[in-house]
């Protein structure tokens, strides 16, 4: 029987006459790196307070472990939400409380603290800002966040009001959120104008001119139908997920299927909400699947709504890699979850960016 001290011997003699297990040959057997993974959040809002329902007074102490947090889950990037009509709503027992509407120019008052606000805390903590949809990639050192606005109210009747915004870095507008305005009708107020006014008309015009991204979270059916077939770009609809029973928690805020093909229709992708809607996160990776099901592998992605959801099934950014695990476990290919975490969104972003036509 050949010893161990025999048997190293014959290794290295053998090893010592084969020219490819030289270290120019090995290189050849090299296992490649692996590939590192787009996660995107199509909504979110780090350093909200649900207590104040407004940009928290001591957001520079909360965010240095958000910001972890988010490195932790290897976010990439996402579209962090300032929220127009904040002054304007309140959480209650049963869901958001309309409490007033704006007075004329207040709300863009409002949009400009909260920019103001956002972009000095964001600079201590050493989040940077894109301005281009085209810069979704792997090669950003951490995350780097668009900044969107949920609710056009801030907009005041105006529609140069956009390109100011547009100045200011904002590429994404959420046309409605709680407040009724007069972009167009919600899902969780009645009709006013029996889909989009003729003011969000102009709006979601003029956001195609500029190449921003056109958000119908919150919008009726009935005005993400006059957007999908007004709009020459892509639309997103950044936080929702699918109609099931209808005593859920905050049910009105899910969609049809035939909603849901709408924005999928236009080449658009919806962002799966982990909201209380679902019992738990492994329904929530479910209904993931549901949408898929539904409008197809392209047109999903992820929109936590953090951290202003409502009783959220999934609650801190290290557990987006659960997430693409609890996919693949459910049968989903890597390069599926791959399109669901962050791929879609780099697609969508990009065909949008593409469609610009007014030059600044």
């Amino acid at each position: 029987m050949q010893t161990r001290k025999q048997f190293l011997k014959n290794v290295c003699t053998i090893a010592a006459g084969a020219s490819w297990l030289s270290v120019d040959g090995l290189s050849g057997f090299a296992m490649p790196a692996p590939k590192k993974s787009i996660y995107f959040d199509f909504h979110c809002h780090p350093g909200w307070s649900m207590a104040e329902h407004t940009f928290a007074n001591n957001a520079e102490t909360m965010l240095p472990q958000t910001v972890s947090d988010m490195k932790e889950g290897h976010l990439t990037s996402g579209f962090l939400a300032l929220v127009a009509d904040a002054p304007l709503i309140k959480p209650g027992p049963k869901g958001i409380i309309i409490t007033r509407k704006y007075s004329p120019g207040e709300g863009w008052t409002e949009y400009k603290r909260q920019i103001q606000r956002v972009k000095e805390v964001f600079a201590q903590v050493s989040v940077p800002f894109s301005t281009d949809l085209n810069d979704l990639s792997t090669k950003n050192n951490g995350p780097i966040a668009y900044l969107a606005v949920e609710g056009g109210d801030f907009l005041d009747d105006q529609v140069g009001r956009i390109e100011e915004a547009y100045q200011d870095g904002v590429r994404s507008i959420q046309l409605v959120h709680y407040a009724p305005n007069n972009l167009g009708d919600l899902q969780t107020a009645e009709a006013t104008f029996n889909g989009l006014s003729p003011f969000g008309k102009d709006v979601v015009k003029r956001m195609n001119e500029l190449g921003m991204a056109i958000d119908v979270a919150h919008a009726s059916f009935q005005t993400a139908k006059d957007v999908a077939n007004l709009t020459k770009a892509p639309i997103i609809l950044s936080h929702s997920i699918l109609q099931m029973d209808a005593d859920r928690p905050i049910a009105l805020r899910a969609i049809s299927k035939e909603h849901a093909k709408v924005v999928a229709d236009t080449g658009g992708v919806i962002g799966a909400w982990p909201s209380g809607f679902n019992k738990s996160f492994d329904e929530y990776v479910d209904n993931i699947k549901r949408l898929v099901d539904v409008v197809g592998i392209d047109h999903v992605g992820i929109g936590t709504d953090m951290a202003a959801n409502f009783k959220p099934v999934l609650t801190n950014y290290t557990q987006y890699p659960q997430v693409a695990e609890a996919l693949k476990s459910k049968g989903l290919t890597s390069e599926e979850v791959d399109k669901i975490m962050g791929e879609n969104a780099k697609v969508v972003l990009g065909k949008i960016a593409k469609s610009r036509t007014k030059k600044m």
